[in-house]
């Protein structure tokens, strides 16, 4: 079985709504890669998620949000844009945070479930889990769980340790 197929098995993915965003975001030359807990499963051994986060080139956010609430569900949050089209479980979360802006000038094409998308680099994506894994604001839940993406980053990456916070590496198993 294809990663993509199971992918789409487990998020009720009936009406190709991931190869509907991809194939928007592909015509519209909207600037954009993947980062997250899908961005590490470019790197590392894949784990499933509910959800595709990406970030776009800033000047893109705006035009991108306007045209996709023509075709999908859109709401916007402090630090994303989440994009829909139930009954399908996925997720499209566009990151809004300035600090993310710049790891789609340093993207590098990769396979993701089967697809061939822009990934932020690998660095990039760690720096992005060790934001999450430190906002306070965010659930302890989705804290450890950005933890463990850490982990699957320096099982792949070990030279990339040096870049974890103490704090951070002491609540890692």
């Amino acid at each position: 079985m294809r990663s993509s197929t199971y992918w789409k098995a487990v998020l009720l993915d009936r009406d190709n709504f991931l190869e509907r965003v991809l194939e928007f975001l592909k015509h519209s030359g909207v600037r954009f890669c993947v980062i997250g807990g899908t961005g590490v499963n470019a790197y590392a051994y894949p784990v499933v998620t509910e959800d595709l986060d990406i970030v776009v080139a800033a000047e893109e956010i705006e035009t991108l949000e306007s045209n996709l609430s023509g075709d999908f569900k859109v709401r916007r949050f402090a630090h994303s844009i989440n994009v829909s089209a139930p009954p399908s479980k996925l997720q499209v979360q566009i990151q809004t945070d300035p600090r993310y802006f710049g790891f789609v000038d340093r993207a590098e094409t990769r396979t993701v479930m089967d697809f061939q998308l822009p990934v932020a680099n690998i660095e990039d994506i760690l720096q992005g889990k060790i934001w999450a894994a430190t906002d306070t604001g965010r659930r302890q839940s989705k804290r450890q769980k950005d933890l463990a993406d850490i982990a699957r980053i320096i099982e792949v990456a070990p030279e990339l340790r040096s870049r974890v916070p103490a704090e951070l590496l002491s609540k890692m198993l």
